[in-house]
């Protein structure tokens, strides 16, 4: 699986001068924040994947002006043909804006999406705004990571973070980071395109949750018979 990450400030060479080869096998693409929701609508319409995002410090102007075509993962596990993507927006607060939270306030926030990672045995991929605590950070408030979002990874152990918030113009910018349990940590400013193996997340529906496996195994099979009342529906 191909995955192209944006962040942060908007690509001259996806945007300005963009051609169709660029998206070409791209299975999906994620936004960490930060970015005019044009850019992202333009993304989704040129390409042929899909969009996932969660929101920047400096995005409120979604809440009035969302991306058209593409899909919020806030505060849940979203499930891509088995990939488990974990979505946490916004910064450490430093001022009063809407996607600005203390770590007490994020904290709260990992609480209670704790269930929907249960519910589908973990997560594979971490995708937020602002990075971990100690990992990629700066020391000034606006820039500071989250200690929870350290925590998750120690207690979870996803393959990958990736996050925006810290650009490269910022002085010690490192595109990628290890945790000590093992997860890549990505700084995804501008663009970043991962390549995810079959091997480093579940098959669709093979999680290991009984609960979450078995509705997905039923929401499969509704699909395939409505596929196939519809395509005999045509023939009639």
């Amino acid at each position: 699986m191909r995955i192209l990450f944006i962040a942060d400030e908007e690509s001259k060479s996806l945007w300005d001068y963009f051609d169709k080869s660029k998206l070409q096998g791209i299975d999906l693409i994620v936004s960490c924040g930060d970015l005019c929701p044009e850019y992202l609508q333009f993304l989704v319409t040129m390409g042929r994947a899909p969009l996932l995002y969660v929101h920047g410090n400096h995005d409120s102007s979604y809440d009035y002006r969302p991306p058209l075509g593409c899909e919020c993962i806030e505060d849940r596990v979203y499930d891509f043909h088995g990939l488990r993507i974990l979505g946490l927006g916004g910064s450490m607060r430093y001022g009063n804006g809407v996607y600005m939270y203390s770590e007490r306030e994020m904290a709260k926030r990992v609480q209670r999406v704790r269930r929907d990672i249960a519910l589908k045995n973990g997560f594979d991929l971490l995708v937020t705004h602002a990075p971990a605590k100690g990992y990629g950070d700066l020391p000034d408030l606006p820039h500071q990571g989250f200690v929870c979002f350290e925590e998750l990874l120690r207690r979870y152990h996803p393959k990958y973070m990736v996050h925006g918030h810290v650009h490269a113009s910022y002085g010690d910018f490192r595109r990628e980071r290890a945790h000590s349990c093992g997860t890549r940590i990505i700084n995804a400013y501008e663009k970043y395109i991962l390549e995810i193996g079959k091997d480093e997340y579940p098959a669709e529906g093979k999680t290991g949750s009984l609960l979450y496996d078995l509705y997905k195994q039923v929401s499969q099979q509704r699909e395939r018979r409505s596929s196939h009342v519809s395509f005999g529906g045509e023939h009639d």
